[in-house]
């Protein structure tokens, strides 16, 4: 518990157990098949939260070898706002402590990562718990089983780790899902999208070994002292919801990502594409790797506030540049109303992707905000809707890009490992790489189509 607005108490006396054993939609729920995947993160909105709503998932996937991660969100220091006998501090560093004794009980090899972030105020910080689940999930990717509160728990702390843990599977392509724990104690059977739901039965050892690692959290199942503020927190009855001979999981649609988009509605130029001159340079460097002197048409991916693509117009009969931040493309509308044979559209450039064809497509600066199975996609529909002579330039950023699983030089290398065709151009700066890819055939300084003549025209 914290000390963030919720709607309820949890010294009110909640949903009986009974009412929930009595529900029939447990009927027939699908299970959670843990052995599916190949790697475990939890995520804990405060110390217990793991414990309560997934206790009997570590210790199953731990038992199966899959590598488990915790990731502690904060230390929840606010439970007790009002001890006499317990600092903040103190009781952060304890309740830390709880949680490393209780998940070492359930998965003895688990990872804990323990984020350190202020206990009532975790909805500032979702940028933050994405990074660090991203982080987490690391290279297993699609393998992976991400499980964090619910977002629909009536806990502003929990709505923030569910959001943010969702956002991180959904750039990592790992499989989330959530658990309820205070929707035990405020709602009721119509309370629960049953659609959604999933279960996962406890065996006896795994269901004892639960129920042992919930009493290693002292501070909320106890009293503090006898003095007024250092009352019991979880109630015998709320854990008594904890004590099922299963688990309860919820497979809710992904959140949204609007990062990129919020980022342009605050800034209508957030990389400083006229004014820094590496981003001036490297478009400079882009026009230069191009391998002929015009293009019929061209498709920029991302095109952020239309800088590039103002660029490429020079070299281009018609340019179609797309993004999928609103912001973004009417930032970029504005930029290049002027130019007739450049035309900005709002899409999705996988899941939309413009019909070619199309003899030049650039993706730059775009492929890490991409997660690895989304760009394989891209891939696959950029290449389909090539040209014969067509090309295709990635420019991207050398260095780590934090709250995302890839960087600039894993974009390149899982593009090349999957394309058919040739590398034209690979420069490598310690800023940013290049790579243009073509057939083999495509000439160096030839036209866009036709014979070439001296001044670089088409005949």
């Amino acid at each position: 518990m914290s000390a963030e607005a919720v709607p309820f108490r949890h010294d009110e006396t909640g949903t009986d157990e009974e009412h929930w054993l009595a529900c029939p939609e447990w009927e027939g729920l699908p299970g959670l098949d843990v052995p599916a995947h190949d790697a475990l993160v939890v995520v804990a909105a405060h110390p217990d939260d793991e414990t309560l709503g997934a206790g009997g998932l570590l210790r199953l996937a731990a038992a199966a070898g899959l590598p488990v991660t915790v990731v502690l969100l904060s230390n929840g220091e606010a439970s007790h706002p009002d001890s006499p006998t317990w600092t903040p501090e103190a009781l952060a560093a304890q309740r830390e402590a709880e949680t490393r004794a209780a998940v070492g009980m359930l998965a003895a090899r688990a990872r804990l990562v323990v984020c350190g972030l202020p206990d009532g105020r975790l909805g500032e910080h979702v940028d933050t718990i994405v990074a660090a689940v991203v982080d987490a999930i690391g290279a297993t990717g699609s393998r992976t089983l991400v499980v964090a509160p619910w977002r629909g728990d009536g806990h502003p702390g929990h709505e923030a780790a569910g959001r943010a843990a969702s956002i991180a599977a959904r750039r990592t392509d790992a499989r989330a899902v959530e658990y309820p724990v205070w929707l035990w104690h405020w709602g009721t059977r119509a309370s629960v999208p049953w659609r959604e739901a999933m279960v996962l039965p406890l065996d006896a050892v795994t269901h004892r070994s639960k129920s042992q690692a919930l009493a290693l959290h002292r501070t909320q199942m106890a009293p503090l002292s006898d003095e007024p503020g250092d009352e019991q927190l979880l109630s015998p009855e709320f854990v008594g919801h904890f004590l099922r001979r299963h688990e309860t999981f919820l497979a809710e649609p992904a959140e949204p990502d609007v990062a990129l988009d919020e980022l342009h509605r605050s800034d209508a130029d957030p990389w400083r594409t006229d004014t820094d001159w590496y981003e001036q340079r490297k478009r400079a460097t882009t026009l230069a790797a191009l391998p002929r002197r015009r293009f019929v048409r061209a498709l920029e991916v991302g095109c952020s506030a239309g800088a590039l693509a103002a660029d490429l117009a020079t070299r281009c009969d018609a340019v179609l540049a797309v993004d999928s931040s609103a912001a973004a493309v009417e930032h970029a509308r504005a930029r290049l109303h002027h130019l007739d044979h450049v035309e900005v559209r709002r899409a999705d450039a996988v899941d939309d992707h413009p019909e070619g064809p199309f003899d030049l497509v650039v993706v730059s600066e775009v492929g890490y905000f991409l997660s690895p199975e989304r760009l394989r996609e891209l891939r696959r529909r950029v290449e389909e809707g090539l040209t014969d002579d067509g090309v295709v330039l990635l420019c991207h950023w050398r260095h780590e890009v934090v709250g995302w699983p890839l960087d600039g030089p894993s974009v390149h290398d899982l593009w090349r490992a999957a394309t058919g065709l040739d590398v034209l151009v690979e420069h490598v700066e310690p800023d940013f790489l290049l790579t243009v890819l073509g057939p083999r055939s495509t000439h160096p300084t030839g036209a866009a189509h036709g014979t070439h003549d001296p001044e670089g025209g088409r005949s």
